[in-house]
């Protein structure tokens, strides 16, 4: 088996995802703890108000109520199975994260299949309502699973190659 050489563009690219994916493991972390912190509290919406006033947000649009409304009769188990999903989901971008800082190629694999599938639910979203933040989102997510297919792709041509050339005439 030949060792995995990688250039200083490769490492660069793969540990800008891995920050990438670290950051989204933080951020759910973050939200979730954040959101875990409300299950007893009693007066949600003076915090919600509160939240909203520090972000510049009308706390009386519509979907703003009707999140408020849905924090606000969530109970432990519910919160539980979020947490729960959260966690899985944030201990999956931590690996990712690990495994594309030190450029693995399952690391590689990992996140060219996580972007794809989230794709083609980007695409339903940006229709359903297009926003630039939207369609970001998707633009990033695609380069993304482009660049990871990329490197996968020249990873399996560099072994086809050693091997050729590694057999007698």
């Amino acid at each position: 088996m030949h060792p995995v050489v990688h250039d200083s563009e490769h490492i660069k690219g793969v540990r800008t995802v891995a920050t990438v994916e670290l950051a989204k493991g933080l951020i759910v972390v973050a939200a979730g703890l954040g959101f875990f912190s409300f299950r007893h509290h009693k007066d949600i919406w003076g915090v919600a108000e509160s939240f909203l006033e520090f972000f510049h947000v009308n706390p009386y649009h519509h979907y703003v109520g009707v999140f408020i409304n849905l924090v606000s009769r969530f109970s432990d188990v519910r919160l539980w199975k979020i947490a729960v999903v959260a966690g899985v989901y944030a201990l999956l971008r931590f690996v990712e994260a690990y495994g594309l800082w030190y450029a693995l190629p399952w690391a590689e694999w990992m996140a060219f299949i996580s972007g794809a599938i989230y794709i083609p639910f980007e695409v339903v979203d940006l229709i359903r309502k297009a926003t630039v933040f939207r369609a970001g989102i998707l633009v990033v997510n695609a380069l993304v699973v482009l660049y990871m297919l990329h490197l996968r792709v020249q990873a399996i041509e560099k072994r086809r190659a050693a091997h050729k050339h590694g057999e007698p005439s």
